[in-house]
């Protein structure tokens, strides 16, 4: 079965190349000019794996949309594609929980890597359902941290480098080493959005003091986590 893109892009030109080169590339494209179009199918089965969303539209912007989406349909998969190339506009992007983000003028052969690196993430590979990790249990099918005083649920992609974490206990671990395994990409957004994550994570975990994610200067982490 073909991945099923929503794409919501105002630009008929441009709009129409990225379409043609994704059905290219074997994608079902579904194509929205208009997205307000797309708000009504939030109630319906929304038959896609990964939303593509343009930032600057008209009436609704590609921030809101995807908050609009991320409301209804819980971790989704979002990639944001936009000419702003800003620092600030990344981590909007990043705390609205987007995957990815890509500048146009884009590589299209960039953008379907980044596409397939996003939906490889969506599906990580899991031999346990349920990890219990000091007072917490993750169940890592629903993505739901577990803990006495509230349950916490998490991103795909932050149980995906919590769980690469977990792979590396009581150990330092680089940030390269995270970034290029992890994420398969080392620049300067994907640095940030590790800080991001980690920070996450650690506000997570703050209710048990004996797991431990302490950053080292100029190497990367060292890794706690008491499991069972």
């Amino acid at each position: 079965m073909k991945t099923n893109i929503l794409l919501a892009e105002d630009d008929p030109d441009f709009g129409m190349i990225l379409k043609q080169y994704l059905e290219l590339e074997d994608f079902e494209v579904s194509w929205f000019q208009n997205p307000e179009d797309i708000i009504p199918l939030l109630s319906t089965a929304f038959p896609f794996q990964i939303a593509i969303l343009d930032i600057m539209m008209p009436n609704i912007d590609g921030f809101s949309l995807a908050q609009t989406i991320l409301k209804e349909k819980n971790n989704f998969p979002i990639l944001f594609l936009t000419a702003k190339n800003q620092k600030i506009d990344r981590l909007m992007g990043l705390k609205i929980g987007a995957d990815d983000y890509i500048a146009k003028p884009c590589d299209p052969e960039e953008l379907v890597l980044r596409i397939k690196n996003i939906l490889k993430r969506t599906l990580p590979p899991i031999t346990e359902p349920q990890i219990k990790i000091g007072q917490y249990s993750l169940d890592t099918q629903k993505l739901l941290l577990s803990h006495p005083n509230g349950n916490a649920r998490m991103t795909v992609r932050e149980q995906e480098l919590l769980l690469y974490l977990l792979k590396h206990n009581h150990s330092t671990i680089t940030r390269n080493d995270i970034l290029d395994n992890l994420w398969e990409t080392n620049d300067y957004f994907t640095g940030r959005s590790l800080d991001v994550f980690i920070s996450r994570l650690r506000k997570y975990f703050s209710n048990d003091p004996e797991i431990k994610i302490q950053s080292l200067r100029g190497i990367g982490f060292e890794i706690d986590f008491p499991t069972h």
